[in-house]
């Protein structure tokens, strides 16, 4: 049997829409061909969103005033869940089921866990993020920032 291999990526300054797709293509393939892939994204809340700050959080906003207590859509506060629900976004979720196998090989975690903040254990390697690296725009919104301005209590990852 083939071993899994689990790709981590780090969001830390990188932008989110380019993040989730580079993510949601990586897991796609490796559905479909039938290799054993996982993905973990780290620090999750420091990953950016380009953009003048009101017109950022007036499109959250909208987003999240769509949602309803019962009936939803419902749309994550939490960073984490917000990078993972834009990764949803981008795969065949409601079409085909591997949409959906591909993205219970997502885990998106808020800060760095700590059996991967040192040397990786083995299974584990880099994902490759050099198509995305790209120095910081001048505007730009953190997910952290997003998060706390929705509502989600900022203390689970270390804000006031």
């Amino acid at each position: 049997m083939v071993e899994a291999v689990t790709y981590v990526y780090d969001a830390e300054d990188k932008i989110l829409g380019r993040l989730a797709s580079v993510v949601a293509k990586q897991l796609l393939i490796g559905k479909r061909s039938g290799d054993d892939v996982r993905v973990i994204i780290v620090n999750a809340e420091k990953a950016i969103v380009s953009g003048k700050r009101t017109s950022v959080m007036s499109d959250y906003h909208a987003k999240h005033d769509l949602n309803h207590a019962r009936k939803g859509p419902f749309f994550p506060r939490m960073p984490d869940q917000i990078l993972k629900r834009t990764v949803r976004g981008m795969l065949p979720y409601q079409k085909n089921s591997s949409g959906r196998g591909a993205l219970r090989a997502l885990r998106v975690e808020i800060g760095t866990p700590s059996d991967l903040s040192g040397d990786l254990p083995d299974g584990c390697k880099w994902g490759d993020a050099s198509p995305i690296e790209r120095p910081l725009p001048e505007r730009f919104v953190r997910l952290s920032d997003i998060s706390k301005e929705l509502g989600a209590k900022s203390t689970r990852w270390g804000g006031e």
